[in-house]
């Protein structure tokens, strides 16, 4: 997919590429045959092409470079504690099934000579989930992707999902959720630092 062809500017608009939309559309029509269903009948006409942009949409982030995000809204400032931004949402698709997966990712880091603008770090998250991904290594991308781009004192990230694979189909438990974490620096190193983050998105402040 071309980057240009792709939604990346987080401003509600939805841009597709038409040739990959045809291309996908044309597979699902076979998928449609395949399972038993008429693509043909009135409800199933439009179901391909929309399939197909729904796909576009739900993977854009591959499009998106995450580090560029950073560093395009770092500011020199000698702020030296603890920076938190929980509960941001994610959806994303588990590569092994492509069904998705629902939950909230915390992150946390502590300064070290800059910051980055707050909604900055909810764009790097939506940036690894809108993949096909599985919740481990989303949980060190995102991790990772700050830590290399911003070189602060420490990163940790917590991810709490849901997965349709495990409630749908499989082993069908509703009511699972699986945590991951990850974490670098002072989070690694210091239990009371690593604790205080764990209190802090486990306690409800808003």
């Amino acid at each position: 997919m071309a980057k240009q062809n792709i939604m990346d500017n987080y401003d509600g608009v939805e841009i597709y590429n038409p040739a990959v939309t045809a291309e996908i559309a044309e597979s699902y029509k076979r998928v449609l045959k395949a399972i038993g269903e008429n693509p043909k009948r009135e409800g199933l006409l439009k179901t391909p092409e929309r399939v197909a942009r729904a796909l576009q949409f739900l993977t854009h982030g591959y499009s998106i470079n995450p580090e560029e995000l950073v560093k395009s809204g770092m500011f020199k400032e000698k702020y030296r504690e603890m920076v938190i931004v929980k509960d941001i949402d994610i959806y994303s698709l588990c590569e092994h099934h492509m069904l998705p997966f629902i939950g909230k990712a915390h992150v946390a880091y502590i300064p070290n000579g800059y910051i980055v603008g707050l909604s900055k770090i909810a764009r790097i998250v939506d940036a690894y989930a809108r993949r096909l991904q599985v919740q481990e290594r989303l949980t060190s991308q995102i991790k990772d992707c700050i830590h290399n781009a911003l070189k602060p004192l420490g990163v940790a990230v917590v991810i709490e999902a849901q997965h349709l694979c495990m409630q749908m189909r499989g082993i069908q438990k509703q009511n699972s959720v699986t945590t991951t974490s990850d974490f670098t620096g002072v989070f690694m190193k210091s239990n009371k630092t690593r604790a205080e983050f764990l209190n802090i998105i486990g306690s409800k402040l808003h």
